[in-house]
């Protein structure tokens, strides 16, 4: 159940002031916690109407234990005598437990129903029901026993508007039940801990039992960052007084287990606190590689980019000394080809993900030709639409294209001096595809003009990295409504293998 149609819901079927609507968001943003301690379905109803009849606005299921429903119930509606359990707890004010069992099918479902309060206010602003799936009823193991214990008072909790906690944690994050789980006593000695949190202790170097041990100095001894050791050390005993810390990270002996530590105080009474513990250890140390190898991708295209400009800067030297004005115009040419592909290094070089904007891009391309080409006063190089986000094996061989093509209508489109206009680059993302039209106001196209037998070597290029590296099309005309040429391309967004 996301988040957006549970507030959907609540604005349409409801008239909950906004700090009731945030609280109950909270709510089902935590409630996967309650849910697992309770092996049951958990389902948020609320009263519409005469407040006889009650709306589900949300729902979950345990992941420790068969669900009660097979069917999602959001959306549904219950009124007397079917909802009788939520009745109740909106009228008195209290968790309904004394149901007998309901046939759900061929499952019986034990039906309880909890009031969810806000703070300063008597009257509940809606219901929890907890509906457990007796098929598989048995004789409760330590750990069952230890959730289904942990689940009554935060049930209780939920009821006195105590839960979920108002500190800083994050909702919809680990660790879960199923991870680890401490109960500790009012005075934070162990009282129950599932094998998963005996094995995450195992990996940070505890040898000994943690059963009836003080959980905080056994946590702070466990490494040898004494600053780190007493910060989850004092959140332990914060939580123990009723507060609610944020969750943190402990490393030790190559090893990284991530705590979370909720305070149990049912009916103001300090009855101590859950630690969820969760071994991440191979999930940080992919963390790790992954941004190590972000660091170096982006260090390579951070020295291609150096080498190109290198490049790039060595070539214009040997532009000014040759005195040929062809191979002096050559070697412009190649330093602006160089220079494009520098700028989609540079972009990379800050990317996490091998993406780039390529509007920012051309918008820089479309500066720098203009400075280079001495174009800046007569012809007015403009982007119009947007490219978007590209990949890189898109990216570069389509700024190369870019380059070329609006070089060619600045050099042929205005020949003159004094010739003036425009050129335009206008992108269309349509789905997986996307339509680039390169256009100018200038001189037009020359009689008999053809791509393919067109020895000029930028159009050569062009047509190349278009259909062999973009796997598109590329189509050079006349415009049809006004003076001047356009080249349109058509290429893919996918990544090409």
């Amino acid at each position: 159940m996301s988040m957006s149609t549970l507030l959907e819901l609540l604005t349409e079927h409801t008239d909950l002031p906004l700090d009731d609507v945030a609280h109950l968001q909270r709510l089902v943003g935590e409630w996967q916690l309650l849910s697992d301690l309770s092996f049951a379905d958990l389902l948020l109803w609320v009263p519409v109407g005469d407040g006889e009849q009650f709306l589900c606005v949300a729902q979950v299921r345990p992941t420790t234990g068969p669900t009660a429903y097979q069917d999602d119930h959001v959306g549904q509606r219950q009124q007397a005598p079917e909802a009788t359990p939520q009745l109740v707890a909106m009228q008195e004010g209290r968790i309904f437990r004394e149901g007998d069992p309901e046939w759900e099918g061929a499952v019986a479902v034990r039906r309880e129903a909890i009031p969810v309060r806000r703070p300063g206010q008597d009257r509940p602003v809606a219901v929890v029901g907890r509906d457990t799936n007796l098929v598989a009823t048995r004789g409760p193991s330590k750990l069952e026993l230890a959730y289904l214990n942990a689940a009554n008072d935060l049930c209780r909790m939920v009821c006195e508007c105590t839960f979920p906690p108002a500190g800083p944690d994050e909702v919809h994050t680990g660790p879960r039940a199923g991870d680890g789980l401490i109960r500790l006593d009012a005075d934070g000695r162990v009282v129950y801990a599932s094998p998963n949190a005996q094995s995450a202790y195992r990996r940070l170097g505890q040898t000994g039992d943690l059963l009836d041990g003080e959980l905080a100095p056994m946590t702070r001894a466990l490494t040898r960052d004494a600053l780190e050791g007493s910060d989850v050390a004092g959140r332990i005993k914060a939580a123990l007084s009723g507060e609610a810390p944020a969750r943190m990270e402990l490393e030790a002996r190559g090893a990284t287990v991530l705590f979370r530590v909720l305070p149990l105080y049912p009916e103001g009474t300090a009855e101590g606190a859950l630690v969820l513990v969760g071994d991440v250890t191979e999930v940080r140390n992919r963390d790790r590689q992954l941004l190590s190898k972000d660091a170096t991708i982006r260090e390579i295209h951070h020295r291609v980019k150096n080498n190109l400009q290198t490049v790039a800067a060595l070539l214009r030297l040997q532009a000014r000394r040759v005195e040929s004005p062809d191979a002096r115009t050559a070697l412009e040419e190649s330093v602006r080809r160089v220079a494009s592909i520098a700028m989609v290094h540079e972009t990379l070089a800050v990317s996490l993900d091998e993406r780039v904007d390529f509007d920012g891009i051309v918008d820089r391309l479309l500066s720098s030709l203009s400075d280079v080409a001495g174009a800046g006063t007569r012809v007015r190089l403009e982007r119009t639409g947007s490219f978007g986000i590209l990949v890189a094996d898109v990216a570069t061989p389509l700024v190369m294209v870019l380059t070329e093509l609006v070089q060619n209508a600045v050099e042929h489109g205005f020949p003159g001096d004094s010739d003036t206009g425009t050129v335009t680059v206008t992108a269309f993302r349509l789905g997986r595809r996307m339509s680039v039209v390169v256009a100018d106001d200038g001189t037009g196209l020359p009689d008999g003009f053809s791509l393919v037998t067109s020895d000029r070597l930028g159009l050569q290029i062009v047509r190349t990295l278009v259909t062999a590296e973009l796997g598109g099309s590329i189509e050079v005309r006349h415009r049809a409504r006004s003076r001047g040429a356009e080249a349109v391309l058509d290429v893919p967004l996918t990544r090409r293998r």
